[in-house]
């Protein structure tokens, strides 16, 4: 099975795979990771852990249409078997979606399908949480479609919301679990197959 991954930013549940994969916690090859970021840590990360990159936006490739294409012919050009999105800010093009239905994950900050979709990432979905006085939020792995985040639900860690959270503390005890949430959601996933 071969892993690979679209990241914006940090990446960091791609950083924590790779690792796992490398060390042999998850029994997978890495395939490459494109970045929609040309000043994104991860594209540093990756040229400096040997990890195969690629820069693919709508600016590098003349629109959103040419980005998808190129998109899904550089994983499958890596014979990609499944899409990790770490941390990626772009909704996924219908033609990388259409070569790779159920095979695209992406990880959200809070309890599906309670505040997900349109706007609802990062600290827009924990203060919405703080706001509406929840008592627990936590991570879920789920599968990409073609509805922001409306996708089937692989697997969820809830975590409690005290009082007293403020948006700093309840972003940090999510961000710590996200990571150990998708390496279990993706041990899951390669038992099944």
């Amino acid at each position: 099975m071969k892993i690979s991954f679209l990241a914006s930013h940090n990446g960091s549940s791609a950083k924590a795979i790779i690792k796992a994969i490398r060390t042999a916690k998850l029994d997978a090859e890495i395939g490459v990771l494109i970045t929609n970021n040309r000043d994104s840590n991860i594209l540093q990360w990756c040229l400096e852990n040997d990890i195969e990159v690629h820069h693919i936006s709508a600016k590098t490739h003349r629109g959103e249409d040419n980005a998808d294409e190129a998109i899904q012919t550089v994983l499958r050009d890596a014979e990609t078997n499944l899409v990790v999105c770490s941390g990626y800010m772009k909704e996924i093009g219908p033609a990388t979606l259409r070569v790779y239905p159920y095979k695209i994950l992406n990880i959200h900050p809070a309890l599906l399908p309670k505040y997900g979709g349109k706007g609802m990432y990062g600290d827009h979905v924990h203060q919405a949480v703080l706001d509406a006085g929840e008592k627990e939020s936590g991570a879920t792995v789920h599968y990409v479609t073609d509805g922001i985040d409306e996708g089937p639900v692989i697997k969820q860690q809830v975590i409690a919301v005290e009082t007293g959270d403020t948006l700093d503390s309840l972003r940090s005890k999510v961000q710590l679990c996200e990571p150990r949430l998708y390496l279990s959601a993706l041990q899951d996933i390669l038992k099944d197959e």
